[in-house]
């Protein structure tokens, strides 16, 4: 078997078809593409970096370049290390006996690591152990701590007995109970996940797949029983159907019927007991309505919960008779109504049953943007959290609110130097970080909704700031001015993204000693809210006396401070930024290291935090236009630079590390064609013996400037790699061919040594020249890497170092006289830096859109493509010219329609987010409907509806000045028409993105780009957080609008955080891959198997990152023959990707995908089907069919379908492969022949040979022009064709013997063979690009050896560029090992 990429050399026997790659697994990650080498043998996870890198936006890159190359350092030296610390963590579990009341005691597995409260949480967890929330658990007659570790407790060993005890109950023990039991109802009712709280969230797999899989193996085995399988789709999910219904996509669980077991559970109105009932043991009241419309009221007191004789409306506390005392609410309710005592236990039955994955929270909150109607129905704990902020007090800290910011802080004050620690500190942070995000959401909802009063309520709306719960919230409105000359409100809005992108790069960075503040941004109702957490004392003193390094006013006044100085110094040389100095206002230099804007602030604690770090990252020129300078060439062709809406728009950290990759590539370049130089010109200059070159170390000086360059270029192979991986490959000017050569010839002369650099671009050279003077003793060769310098733009001249001042370009800032070199030098290098990203990085992204390395499906999927590749979405009408000016273009019509379709729904946004902030809360669903009607449906004077008492509440409305952010009272939003709105889009699409739409309404955008107007209304509802009532809509009725107020069922507020990493776990998963691209699939699988508990350790049980690991083991399970378990782990992969990226993600879609193969490997065939009709209606729905990936999908639905013997149905699909195949990989694609030859063989099933043969010499043409007739692939398919040549003349026969001799002919039995269930599973297997190949040890070398010899020659030029889509197509895949 062999690594999936799409260009593996044809000696390699059995796999052109590896040509489907990297498509299978959702690759659009470039990076993972490069990486796999040839001579692995493992197909997998490829892609599985996409969801790892899917976090937030602007995914950490520095950690990934280093631990991409620190990768070799780290594998062999530091891993055994690693390993070794991993074997403490995992103690060995052992079994403890557990006894509750009025059970069989039951062994349950424990670890020693755990604490005694996980033992309680299983428990009341468990089905017959649930109802109990107040008990301890005794060993021996002693109470164990709920927070001792059980290995710290004496006596406990293998097989003791724990007993369970009940303790009586207080205030707050009564109300967890209630609490708990309320959730033991509502255990199967999804309304939670709809309403986007408590972190929950949708999953429909076990709808598709009938409960839990592992299960259904062995409960039915239908296995080859076919005839009962029904395989007819849905009409909507054929190829070639228009509709694209909505209501599929929430299928109906009949789970979710609740079986109702209490009709009404309350708080009572009696609440808070009397002193005198008090002193009895009263706790607090609640008040019931049974099933059977019993009503009745219950004391909670201190022994547990009993019926009083209150009514609704007399006070009579005393015990009913009888009262049924019961230590839990469960127990009393079983005994007074039988129907809660069968329904809830049918109903526990049923909550067990789940998937834990269905029902664990997810660490961050995901909102559905559709739901059903759902109804309303009573709930105690639900109206009191509304109403007591029950995220002020947790229930388990005592004290009141929690102090955010001396959390966070202290959390990443943890000891990190052994894996243990690490542990405890990155799942400290983590679950501080998800528990902020959490407040700080809820809190800027609740100041926009007007629910907490602002901290200077006398001032305007627009300036107003907030404190609650210890967070303080501010608006996006540029306040006193304060951003007048960067672009007012718009520079407003835009930083607080920018100073969160900051935040995310110094947390990465991790300095100790230096600390930033927790950040969320959120946007909700069209109003943007910053919140933080607070610097103690910042409140108490005014700015300019807690500044004691940056500026306050954009650099007039500057000051610094020493301690910042070397803290910051730290962070100088991973985020790139250079020390500098600045004038302040009496005209002295001051030394900074970060932008101006960058505040230090030494708190009350006496920590130095830094704030403001909204500039972390230099200017993009392209987008700020500055007198007097001139951008070079490849950007001014494109137009630039363009005037943008502020002044903060800066390159991204992607993009940073990409080019500083790429000036180290030109230096080594540089050096080492200098070097080569003065080596020929010494050789000549020698007498000419014939050994003078053979041996190069006759002489000294000679020697050490061979040393210098080995040193030099050892870290070549590995930076051509990382450079290859960062997906931008720029072809080198035509001068530099002649460098390409020699630096491979040097290279390889430096092979042997081993690369010393792991660290590739980061510390190369400083690290061999600056310290290791020895080479650099020579003046020519010091002269060299002076000139290389140089021309690259380092900032030091004895090695490669290249870092940005962000103040450039910033005004009002003033630099030294003493600096005007260096500055002029870091404004050519600014200059380098946006014209890199407009010539390498833009056509990069479109090149491997045409190779298929990247696949975007959506929006988001096409965001984090451009930003992998650090390009800002404001590229995006860049974007989009370069591949209309593509000659591939057609190729690319995927690519350009889902461009398209974001850049009309972020126009959308923009117009919709000031168009909601004139709208009073009580006309939002009428302004959202309206808003909707006027941009999707075809409906031309769509007329809002005014909330009825408009005129009446106008009249009061008046007095009240000083009103809420949320509160507009205006109805202008009412007057917007459909054609105003699409003239705006339009003007917003060409001042933004500067590109051009002609079209004024839906209905010409969707007929002229090809989009769809589900598609366009899933991405507006998505980024705009609305949530529609699931149902059909009729978009394109003249008549009547799509949308009522009725459909708006809420508004969510779309939030962006720090994702914080968990490292160890990562440098594990890569070295897992690593591993199995080696072909140890063995090692990568423990190794993988080790990051995955890692990551649960730190993550808890659900993340995107789990899931990459999941996804990828499920992987190696299948390639290693384990087909349960990879099935196991893949429905884990399903499930979670549902839950934590949302039910319809590109990456679900991919995850249902790889299941269906797994099934079908498992011979669950309907299910297999059933997954894959899924992932193709969600496909649908979100992209459309015509794109590459549905070929993919097709191809698995028409195999499975032949295999199940619907050979009609199955036609259809492998025709639409073939179809889209042909238009996206050129008609002399190995892809398309794979397309032909599947669809021959359906043909040929159903005896129709003509066509088979038909079909099958297209495959066998491609195949001879593209690999040659000796190949192991045309030598196949010219054996088919035979056969299929001898069946049909077979037939033919028969067909006359039949006209001759009438009924009494001799009929030869013909051969008609349904297809074997292996070899349906062979060619899925191929097309998912999973190859077995079996090759001994010997092929394995000859196949690396040749890989390398391949890479040397293409590498010094020898190698054409080949036609697209040859199999040999090497191009830059496949790295040196």
């Amino acid at each position: 078997m062999v690594s999936k990429t799409d260009d593996i050399p044809a000696s390699v026997p059995n796999c052109n078809q590896v040509d489907l790659a990297d498509e299978v697994d959702g690759a659009q990650d470039s990076k993972e593409t490069t990486n796999t080498s040839l001579k692995d043998s493992c197909a997998c996870g490829h892609g599985a970096d996409t969801a790892m890198m899917n976090g937030g936006g602007a995914h950490d890159h520095t950690e990934e370049v280093e631990s991409k190359q620190d990768g070799s350092g780290e594998a062999d030296g530091g891993e055994e290390s690693n390993e070794q610390e991993v074997i403490v963590i995992q103690d060995t579990g052992f079994t403890v006996k557990i006894q509750a009341p009025g059970t069989e005691p039951f062994d349950l597995q424990v670890s020693p690591q755990e604490m005694v409260q996980e033992i309680h949480q299983v428990l009341m967890d468990r089905e017959d152990t649930c109802h109990r929330t107040c008990f301890s658990l005794q060993l021996d007659g002693n109470v164990l701590d709920n927070f001792a570790e059980l290995k710290s407790i004496e006596g406990l060993q293998e097989g003791s007995l724990l007993k369970v005890v009940e303790e009586p109950y207080t205030v707050r023990e009564a109300r967890i109970h209630v609490r708990h039991i309320r959730d033991l109802l509502k255990s199967l009712d999804p309304s939670d996940a709809y309403n986007g709280v408590d972190c929950n969230s949708l999953s429909f797999l076990s709808i598709f797949t009938d409960g839990d899989l592992g299960d259904s193996g062995k409960r039915k085995k239908k296995g080859n029983e076919l005839e009962q399988i029904d395989c007819t789709p849905p009409e909507h999910i054929l190829p070639g159907s228009k509709e694209r219904p909505l209501v599929p996509l929430q299928p109906q669980n009949k789970d979710w019927k609740p079986m109702q077991c209490l009709k009404v559970l309350t708080m009572s109105g009696w609440n808070p007991p009397p002193g005198n009932r008090k002193m009895h043991g009263d706790l607090m009241y609640l008040y019931m309505v049974t099933v059977e419309e019993r009503h009745v009221s219950v004391t909670a007191s201190t022994r547990g919960f009993y019926l009083n004789q209150s009514t609704t409306y007399t006070f009579n506390p005393k015990p009913a008779n009888p009262s049924f005392l019961s230590h839990s609410l469960v127990e009393l309710l079983s005994q007074i109504s039988p129907a809660f005592k069968k329904n809830f236990t049918a109903l526990q039955k049923k909550r067990v049953q789940r998937h834990p994955f269905e029902r664990i929270a997810t660490p961050f909150q995901v909102y559905s943007w559709t739901a059903p109607q759902v109804d309303h129905a009573m709930d105690c704990v639900r109206a009191e959290d509304a109403y007591t902020s029950r995220l002020g007090y947790e229930e388990h800290i005592p004290g009141q609110t929690r102090d955010w910011n001396e959390e966070l802080q202290t959390t990443r004050e943890l000891a990190r130097k052994n894996l243990p620690e690490r542990l405890l500190r990155e799942r400290a942070i983590f679950k501080v970080h998800s528990d902020f995000a959490a407040a700080a959401t809820r809190g800027a909802m609740a100041v926009i909704d007007g629910n907490v009063m602002a901290i200077n309520p006398g001032e305007e709306t627009r300036m107003q700031m907030f404190i609650w719960n210890n967070i303080f919230f501010s608006l996006g409105f540029d306040v006193r001015d304060h951003y007048r000359e960067l672009g007012g409100d718009a520079a407003a809005h835009a930083a607080p993204t920018n100073d969160l992108n900051g935040v995310r790069a110094y947390g990465a960075v991790d300095v100790e000693g230096l600390y930033t503040l927790g950040t969320v941004v959120v946007d909700y109702r069209g109003y943007r809210v910053t919140a933080q957490s607070i610097i103690p004392g910042i409140l108490e003193r005014e700015q300019e006396q807690s500044v004691i390094y940056g500026s306050i006013d954009f650099g007039k006044t500057v000051v610094s401070h020493s301690k910042y100085l070397e803290l910051l110094e730290k962070t100088s040389r991973p985020l790139k930024v250079q020390r500098h100095g600045v004038l302040n206002e009496k005209n002295e230099a001051v030394e900074l290291c970060s932008s101006v804007e960058c505040k230090g602030i030494i708190g009350n604690d006496g920590r130095h935090y830094i704030l403001d770090l909204l500039r972390t990252f230099p200017p993009d020129l392209n987008f700020l236009p500055v007198e007097g300078e001139e951008l070079p060439p490849e950007s001014q062709r494109q137009g630039f630079p363009r005037q943008h809406r502020h002044r903060l728009a800066c390159l991204r950290q992607e993009l940073i590390e990409a080019f500083v990759e790429h000036r180290y590539l030109l230096f080594m370049k540089m050096a080492a064609l200098q070097l080569m130089q003065q080596k020929a010109n010494k050789d000549t200059n020698k007498t000419p013996s014939s050994e003078a070159p053979a041996l190069p170390n006759t002489e000294t000086s000679e020697s050490s400037s061979e040393t210098s360059t080995e040193t030099l270029t050892e870290s070549n192979a590995d930076a051509t790699q990382t450079q290859k991986s960062s997906s931008d490959a720029p072809k080198p000017p035509a001068t530099e061919v002649s460098t390409d050569g020699a630096d491979q010839t040097d290279d390889s002369t430096s092979a042997d040594s081993p690369a010393t650099t792991a660290n590739g671009p980061l510390e190369p050279a400083a690290t061999q020249n600056g310290e290791c003077k020895s080479p650099l003793e020579d003046p020519k060769s010091r002269e060299v890497v002076l000139n290389a310098c140089k021309a690259v733009g380092s900032i030091s001249n004895t090695s490669f170092d290249i870092r940005f001042n962000p103040d450039i370009f910033s005004p009002g800032v003033r630099f030294p006289e003493d600096s005007a070199d260096d500055v002029q030098k870091q404004k050519q290098l600014l200059k380098d830096a946006a014209s890199f990203l407009v010539s390498c990085q833009i056509p990069s992204l479109v090149k491997d859109c045409l190779d298929h390395s990247a696949l975007p499906m959506d929006g988001s999927t096409l965001t984090e493509a451009l930003h992998q590749r650090g390009i800002n979405v404001r590229y995006l009408g860049t974007v989009m010219e370069f591949v209309d000016k593509t000659p591939a273009k057609a190729q690319l019509e995927h690519f350009y329609r889902i461009g398209i379709s974001e850049l009309i729904t972020r126009c959308a946004k923009h117009i919709f987010k000031t168009y909601l902030q004139g709208v009073e809360l009580s006309a939002l669903s009428a302004a959202v409907s309206h808003f909707l009607n006027c941009f999707l449906s075809s409906f031309p004077d769509a007329v809002a509806h005014l909330p009825p008492d408009e005129l009446v509440s106008r009249r009061k409305n008046r007095k009240r000045r000083n009103r809420v952010p949320g509160g507009g009272d205006n109805t202008a939003w009412a007057s917007l028409t459909p054609s105003e709105l699409w003239k705006n889009i339009a003007s917003e699409a060409q001042s933004y993105y500067h590109f051009t739409i002609q079209c004024e309404s839906v209905d010409q955008v969707v007929e002229r780009y090809g989009l769809q107007k589900t598609t366009l209304l899933r991405e507006i509802s998505v980024k705009t957080g609305i949530q529609i009532l699931i149902k059909e809509y009729n978009f394109d009725s003249r008549h009547k609008p799509a949308f009522t107020e009725e459909d708006i069922l809420n508004i969510f507020p779309v939030v962006k955080h720090v994702n914080p990493k968990a490292s160890d776990a990562f440098h594990f998963f890569q070295s897992g891959q690593a591993k199995v691209q080696q072909g140890f699939l063995k090692e990568g699988c423990e190794l993988i198997n080790e990051a995955l508990n890692l990551f649960n350790n730190v993550y808890g049980a659900m993340h995107v990152e789990i899931c990459a690991c999941l996804r990828l083991l499920a992987r190696l399970n299948y390639i290693m023959g384990d087909h349960p378990e990879a099935l196991s782990n893949q429905q884990k992969a399903v499930l979670m990707s549902e839950r934590v990226l949302g039910i319809e993600h590109p990456n679900t879609i991919q995850e249902y995908m790889h299941l269906a193969l797994y099934c079908f490997a498992n011979g669950q065939l309907s299910t297999a089907l059933k997954l894959l009709y899924r992932a193709r209606y969600l496909m649908l729905l979100v992209c459309g069919e015509d794109h590459p990936e549905m070929a993919l999908l097709d191809s698995n639905i028409g195999l499975v379908l032949h295999g199940v013997m619907e050979y009609d149905l199955s036609l259809r699909f492998l025709e639409n492969a073939l179809a889209i195949n042909t238009k996206y990989h050129g008609p002399r694609s190995l892809k398309v022949a794979l397309s032909h030859h599947l669809v021959a063989r359906v043909y040929e099933s159903k005896a129709e040979f003509r066509s088979a043969l038909q079909h099958e010499k297209e495959g066998y043409t491609i195949y001879k022009n593209q690999v040659g007739e000796t190949h192991e692939k045309t030598k196949e398919s010219s054996e088919y064709l035979k056969y299929l040549t001898q069946q049909a003349v077979a037939l033919q026969r028969t067909m006359n013997e039949i006209y001759k001799n009438g009924s009494n002919a001799s009929i030869m039995p013909l051969k008609f063979t349904a297809p074997s269930m292996a070899s349906v599973l062979e060619q899925l297997n191929i097309i998912n690009g999973i190859i077995f190949i079996p090759l001994s040890q010997k092929d394995l070398e000859n196949l690396k050896a040749e890989v390398q010899r391949r890479q040397q020659l293409q590498e010094s030029g020898k190698i054409e560029e080949q036609t697209e889509d040859s199999p040999l197509e090497l191009e830059d895949k496949i790295p040196i090992d």
